[in-house]
């Protein structure tokens, strides 16, 4: 090896893919590389310039940033990461971006720190490499079909050499100029130059050329994917919204249509073995997508295909990929908005996904539903919660929010959540809770109660020195009790608490109610913010409080025996 090719001996670069992350999250991975301490992003570049090493960094697939497409996280990745980056003195950084986004990262830096490359620009071109990647890929030692000019050296080489003269500087049309010709070998001339491409818009359209057809037919049947993840989507899926974006039934083109789509496309394996197909490369998606006469049009009518496959409109039925990419189209279209309000699309959906895409939606346009999810989609994404925790921790977020109705919604779709919130009260300072009951004259049914310990000041609150008061208010029922004094309430004792079926443990921010006869946890209540406080009645009403106010929670156990 030439030793001018031999890299130094230096630590070992700092390497964050940003495929399918967020720009803090991008950030937060190069933090961890070094071990930084700061808890802030202002105080990972200052460390980064105080670290006594070479610091070199690393950050590729940039273009790939963001959980959904059309979200704006590669800019967000350029602007908010790279070029902060790029400002430590002490910092090399090797990115790839988008070519759109590489001149927003290099403005504002010092002339000559700079270097571009851009791979398919001339002056970076390596024909010889080209021709050797046209050579290999049509060798049927590596896979392609005997045929004259694959099993022939010579004529092999001589369309390799065509091939790379034709591709410029582009491995990727190089590639697709192959699987082209070898997907449909019948009729094509080695010989005849202006059958290969020079772009991968030209290999799209001159394959769909040869083969009689429209190039816009194979342009209708690729825009799904192109509109799609990157990892595709299931190939029923597929044929279903190219007929969306074509206005009509694409079902006969597309069973004979592998000829036509096969260079561009790659088989795959979904869950539970279902056949699913993505594109060959982003660079087609990208080509795909400036062509469309209409973007936000052919989203829309994909996401209204994918709507109308949703069986009797109950996301728990729903495909999974309708479930959880239709948010990401309907960003693009502009819709999304008008989906947040269905509070079974909040609990089924994967919440990585539908954050993303609703955090790419203007805070003004969203509606209160979606600002609950919004803050509540911390919770389910650190802790990868399943549907039946997300639609717990979502109910009771409503009632909080003051969306009742919300809350009462989740309770209809069918999952037996493991609490029904009573009642929400938003109060600041709340410093312990505790139960009690409050005896009633005459009657031998005793009221069950809140006891809050709250600042002096609170209204309805009654004093009780150290500046702190009691606030008394109903445990099932959201009845304040301002009237009632501490001393006319009854306490449980701690045979009554030992003797109830449920029992309470308790973390800094998670609260687990358990089943004292089966020794199993019925109940798992975890906050973004530390619970203040926390009681559990005989009854099995769970009361909790943090410094956003305090809630109480029906626990539903089917054995235990608690208030109904």
């Amino acid at each position: 090896m030439d030793p001018a090719t031999v890299p130094p001996e230096l630590p070992v670069p700092a390497v964050a893919s940003a495929e399918g992350l967020s720009a803090a999250q991008v950030l937060w991975l190069i933090a961890d590389h070094y071990a930084l301490k700061t808890t802030d992003s202002a105080g990972v570049y200052a460390e980064l310039s105080a670290l006594d090493q070479p610091v070199t960094i690393v950050v590729p697939d940039v273009d790939r940033a963001g959980a959904v497409r059309g979200s704006g996280e590669p800019a967000r990745v350029v602007g908010e990461v790279l070029k902060p980056l790029a400002a430590v003195e002490n910092l090399r950084l090797l990115t790839e971006v988008p070519r759109h986004l590489a001149s927003d990262l290099a403005a504002g830096l010092s002339s000559g720190v700079v270097q571009v490359i851009d791979l398919d620009e001339l002056e970076w071109a390596d024909p010889d490499a080209l021709v050797r990647h046209a050579e290999a890929a049509l060798n049927p030692q590596f896979g392609a079909p005997e045929l004259p000019f694959t099993v022939d050296p010579e004529a092999r080489l001589d369309l390799a050499a065509a091939v790379g003269r034709r591709a410029g500087a582009s491995h990727v049309v190089v590639e697709l100029a192959v699987q082209c010709i070898l997907m449909a070998p019948d009729g094509f001339d080695p010989a005849d130059e202006q059958h290969l491409p020079s772009s991968v818009g030209e290999a799209l359209n001159l394959h769909a050329r040869r083969l009689g057809t429209d190039p816009q037919l194979l342009r209708t049947m690729l825009a799904p994917l192109a509109h799609g993840p990157d990892d595709g989507m299931p190939v029923d899926l597929w044929v279903r919204l190219a007929g969306a974006v074509a206005g009509h039934d694409m079902s006969a083109s597309m069973a004979d249509g592998m000829p036509l789509a096969g260079p561009f496309v790659q088989p795959g394996e979904g869950a539970e073995g279902r056949p699913s197909v993505r594109l060959a490369h982003p660079a087609i998606a990208d080509d795909i997508r400036v062509g469309l006469p209409n973007l936000r049009g052919a989203q829309s009518r994909i996401a209204v295909s994918l709507l109308e496959a949703v069986p009797e409109q109950d996301w728990g039925k729903a495909d999974p990929y309708v479930r959880d990419h239709i948010a990401g189209h309907t960003l693009e279209a502009g819709l999304l908005p008008q989906l947040l309000t269905d509070p079974g699309l909040f609990v089924h959906a994967d919440p990585v996904l539908l954050r993303a895409a609703i955090e790419a939606v203007a805070a003004e346009e969203l509606g209160t539903p979606a600002h609950t999810y919004l803050r509540t989609a911390p919770l389910l994404t650190r802790t990868m919660a399943p549907v039946l925790l997300r639609g717990a921790l979502l109910e009771t977020a409503f009632v909080e929010d003051g969306l009742p109705e919300y809350a009462a919604a989740v309770h209809r779709l069918g999952l037996e959540l493991p609490w029904q919130t009573l009642w929400s009260l938003p109060l600041a300072g709340v410093k312990a809770v505790t139960v009690g009951s409050l005896a009633q004259p005459g009657d031998d049914k005793a009221i069950p109660v809140a006891v809050l310990v709250v600042p002096e000041g609170t209204p309805g609150a009654r004093p009780v020195g150290d500046g702190s008061a009691l606030l008394v208010h109903g445990l099932v029922q959201p009845t304040p009790l301002a009237e009632v004094s501490p001393e006319q309430i009854l306490f449980p004792s701690e045979d009554e608490r030992v003797a109830a079926p449920l029992a309470l443990s308790r973390g800094a921010d998670y609260l687990r109610v358990w089943d004292r006869a089966r020794e199993e946890m019925v109940a798992a209540l975890i906050s973004d913010l530390p619970f203040t406080g926390s009681d559990l009645s005989p009854q099995g009403i769970l009361l909790v409080a943090t410094e956003r106010g305090a809630k109480a929670l029906r626990i539903r156990s089917h054995d235990a025996e608690i208030a109904s």
